[in-house]
């Protein structure tokens, strides 16, 4: 069964840069669609980036499209976010998410079968 674990959040001034990282920390996934969802503090869960179960393919929320790059390595079972230029507004718990098949609805929470345990980014002004 997949285990998802987050790493990587922190305190960062706004304009800097944060790299997330996700591990399957039994090695399980091998070609999964994979996402970063994250949650502010009185906010919905939203949709950050997904990578595609084929890994051809990454798609990007408008609020963090040009500022954040989704990668994924497969011989390590992790899923990177690299977050450049961060605002205020990025602050929020972030959620990594797997799926072990193929969906169209990646944008979707419910999408998702698995989900780490979030880690906190926070960004001063």
């Amino acid at each position: 069964q997949v285990q998802l674990v987050e790493s990587g959040g922190g305190l960062v001034q706004a304009g800097g840069s944060l790299s997330l990282s996700c591990a399957d920390s039994r090695l399980t996934f091998r070609s999964y669609s994979m996402a970063w969802f994250r949650q502010a503090p009185g906010k919905d869960r939203e949709f950050v980036a997904a990578i595609t179960y084929s890994g051809g393919s990454t798609y990007y929320a408008d609020s963090v499209k040009g500022r954040f790059t989704l990668s994924r390595d497969i011989s390590k079972s992790t899923l990177y976010l690299r977050m450049n230029s961060l605002k205020p507004e990025d602050t929020a718990v972030y959620y990594c998410a797997a799926n072990p098949f193929p969906t169209t609805t990646w944008a979707l929470a419910p999408s998702y079968d698995y989900w780490g345990q979030g880690t906190q980014v926070t960004v001063s002004s």
